[in-house]
């Protein structure tokens, strides 16, 4: 492939910040790929990332890290919901353009690697509903309900009651529009609601895609409020990006530009939170190509709706979307990031002995 550098500058930037500089280079023009793709360029670049993790400059900046992920990262209700409004409360047409027929914006779940999006996407709430053994009798909540599909779709196949909660207002519209044309609005609701403020106790409480945003400082809340949530017998489930290594800091470039205020955290930080809320932690399961997977299908849908994008914002909008798709794809299969499942529960007899119930339900056998 060829890279042209059209600034004198630029070379001492990607010494100094890697991700930041190239990024934000890439957006305004100052670096072009002349043949090939960003998402080549990106593949190389983190083809070898252990030897870039031992560079001198990297231990260091790794070793500050340590000691700062909480900084910058109190997300209190207001900056919670203006972090949600950043991102989530884009044009819904945009994500029309790349995301499965049922809008599910997070990881699917490929167990053989060559699925459809489409097929992938519904094969996650398959998975999730296994772990959650649901019956019709019961309540759930769905904290970060995205635009309503996991919670419709669980009240359509397994009959539970659902409360839906978002701080996206775009997302809440979508989400009680679906449920009034889908006839689910007295099986279905959807409200704006912080996780905090949570006053009721369910049977379920299921979470996808939402503990990113929560920030380290807040872990010990929310646990805690999953476990006063709970019913005695009940079963939670999140289901979010985590690292493999141990805690530190976020992508510069991610956290300017399309995430602010969110946090991938260490699966350190996540148990050692659930220990102190009293929970039983039941299973865990850890996704490692699945959201690569998801990336790369999103990333060409992109592509072919790209023209379509641009219209919508402009040529900038369009190269920082096409960077974001890309660089978070390597990062899952190149580099350090995965997908955690959690299941916990409040009574340590709350789920079977074994594993055996999850997969009967998810096959039907």
């Amino acid at each position: 492939m060829t890279v042209r550098l059209h600034d004198k500058s630029l070379p001492l930037k990607l010494a100094l910040s890697p991700t930041l500089a190239l990024g934000e280079a890439y957006m305004d023009g100052r670096i072009t790929i002349e043949s090939g793709s960003i998402r080549d360029l990106l593949r190389i670049a983190t083809s070898n990332l252990q030897a870039l993790d031992e560079h001198p400059m990297q231990v260091i900046r790794s070793k500050i890290a340590t000691f700062a992920p909480l900084r910058g990262r109190r997300n209190h209700k207001a900056q919670s919901r203006r972090n949600v409004a950043h991102h989530y409360d884009l044009s819904g047409t945009l994500y029309d353009l790349f995301l499965d027929s049922d809008r599910q914006y997070s990881c699917g779940y490929f167990p053989q690697g060559t699925e459809s999006l489409d097929e992938g996407q519904a094969a996650k709430k398959r998975h999730l509903a296994a772990k959650l053994l649901l019956s019709p009798d019961q309540r759930l909540l769905d904290i970060g309900c995205g635009w309503g599909g996991l919670a419709l779709e669980l009240a359509r196949t397994h009959g539970v009651s659902v409360r839906g909660i978002t701080l996206s207002r775009e997302q809440l519209q979508v989400a009680r529009s679906r449920a009034e044309q889908e006839d689910f609005a007295d099986q279905v609701r959807f409200d704006m609601l912080d996780y905090r403020d949570i006053d009721e106790r369910f049977d379920r409480i299921v979470s996808v895609g939402m503990f990113e945003h929560v920030g380290p400082s807040h872990y010990d809340m929310f646990f805690s409020t999953i476990a006063r949530s709970l019913a005695p017998d009940g079963i939670g489930v999140i289901h979010s990006i985590g690292r493999r290594s141990p805690p530190g800091s976020d992508d510069p470039w991610i956290s300017k530009y399309i995430f602010p205020g969110g946090y991938v955290p260490a699966l350190s930080e996540v148990l050692g939170a659930a220990e102190r809320s009293g929970l039983w932690v039941t299973d865990v399961e850890i996704l490692r190509l699945h959201y690569a997977d998801t990336l790369l299908h999103w990333y060409d849908r992109f592509q072919q709706n790209r023209a379509r994008a641009c219209a919508l914002y402009d040529e900038r909008f369009c190269r920082m979307w096409e960077f974001y798709l890309a660089a978070c794809e390597m990062a899952f299969r190149q580099g350090d990031l995965m997908v955690f499942q959690l299941q916990v529960t409040r009574r340590r007899d709350a789920v079977p002995r074994t594993r055996d119930y999850m997969f009967a339900a998810e096959t039907g056998r």
